[in-house]
This record gives C-alpha cells, structure tokens and sequence, in this order.
C-alpha cells in the first residue's frame, strides 16, 4: 500500500510544486516507486516532468469517472504522473453532491498498490481539490518562504486539516513545515523561522531541520522538463532537496 503525501499551502509561490518535483524524483532517486498527481488546474507540475495535457486523460476525467487512475498515468522520462489541466478550475461548481470530497481517495484506490509513494501537489486555494487531498493522505507537508504572509495563512490552514481529519480521514497529520527560499545570513529569515518553530509546536509538529536555499538551477531543470538531480546534482539547493528526502526517510515515512 502507498505511502500518500500531500504537499499544501493555500498561499501561491511557496514551492509547492517544485517540493512534489524534487520530492517525488529524490524518492524514485532511491529506487522507489512513485506517483506524483497533479492537482492544481494550473498544470506547472504536469509541465515541469513533460506530461501532456491536451489531448490526454487528465485528473479531471478520472475524478467524473470517465476513466480510471490507472489509464490516466503517464509514464514519462523522468517519473509517473497524473497530469492535470485548466478544465480541473470549475470542479467546486461542478461537484456538489455528498461525497465529493473523498473523489480522488476512490480514484487511486485501484493503483495505491502499484507505488510505494503517491505524492499529491495541491492548488494554492482551500476548495475542494485541497479537501480530496488531504481526505486521501497519510501525511502533510507544508512549505512556505520566510515571510510573514506564509504565516498568517498557516492557522486557516490548519483548521481545514482539522475538520478533514475529524469527518473524512483520522489518520492524516500533518508532519512539518518546509521552509523554502532560505537565506540564512538574512535576519528576517531568522526571525520568521523562530516564529514558524513556535507555530508549529501549536500545532503538534515541527519544522523540518533541512531548509532550502535559493536556486535558479532547479526553475531551470522544470523548463527544460529534465530531472533536477541530473541537471544540477552539485547545486545547493539540489543537495537541499535531496538531504530533505533522507530527513523525510529517517523518519519512517
């Protein structure tokens, strides 16, 4: 059975999507086998592994039951992905009915012993598609830049998990916080990390001891759709991406 790991925060720019890249190639990196999906109607992590989104089924069509998880896959190059697309945007409007939010839960369940992983990058947004997320994972893992803004929104962030983990799924937790774009020598950076330490521990987590530094090279690799640990396996934040993949493995997960 696999391992499901959601990577949320409903503020956009915090690395969402390069944490599912980096985190689901590292664990194929080590030789497991991983699914990443696809959930954010904006397709960046689809883009960024070459998937193709067009003319091809996407999460969308497997969460109507046109199809199912399995025919959805692709394999490409560098790792297997459920791709998704803009039409994925009108789902809150669509899905109305009781039971919506354990859609995706159902759609996997028919490959959950195909993987040792299913990594799940979630739209910058608490809809629906965020509740199907979390209703399906095992573990949370929250990344945000050193700013004040990526706090604030932590604590609504945390209610939403809460109410999933009372009425859709107990088992999930969430098991810390990825700061992202970490620059050490600046003191603000000092300062939100302090304060993140302190937000965390309210909410029965912690942040992660590995912190990622700044890197054009890794934006790189995801245009050029290539596998950021080829790419650049000597850049820092590489090295930081991969040393957070051992952190995440040392703790059982």
């Amino acid at each position: 059975m696999a391992k499901t790991i959601c990577i949320t925060n409903q503020k956009g720019g915090v690395g969402k999507t390069t944490t599912t890249y980096a985190l689901g190639l590292g664990l194929r990196k080590k030789g497991y086998k991983v699914l990443i999906v696809d959930l954010d109607p904006q397709g960046n992590l689809s883009f960024s592994v070459g998937a193709e989104t067009e003319e091809s089924i996407t999460i969308y069509e497997v969460l109507k039951g046109e199809y199912n998880a399995e025919e959805a896959i692709q394999h490409t190059p560098i790792i297997d992905i459920v791709p998704s697309n803009i039409v994925l945007s009108g789902v809150d409007l669509e899905f109305t009915y009781t039971g919506r939010e354990f859609l995706l839960r159902e759609a996997l369940s028919n490959v959950q012993n195909i993987y040792d992983y299913i990594i799940v990058d979630t739209p910058p947004s608490l809809n629906i598609l965020t509740v199907n997320a979390f209703a399906l994972s095992n573990k949370i893992i929250i990344p945000m830049i050193a700013d004040i803004f990526s706090l604030q929104g932590i604590a609504q962030l945390y209610e939403t998990i809460d109410r999933v983990k009372r009425y859709c799924n107990p088992s999930i937790n969430i098991e810390g916080i990825l700061l992202t774009r970490y620059n050490k020598r600046v003191i603000l950076s000092s300062e939100i990390k302090g304060t993140a330490e302190m937000i965390a521990k309210e909410l029965n987590t912690t942040v992660f001891n590995t912190h990622i530094r700044s890197s054009i090279s890794i934006q790189e690799a995801q245009t050029k759709q290539e596998n950021l640990y080829e790419y650049a396996p000597r850049n820092s934040a590489v090295m930081d991406y991969m040393q957070f993949v051992e952190e995440l493995l040392s703790r059982g997960i």
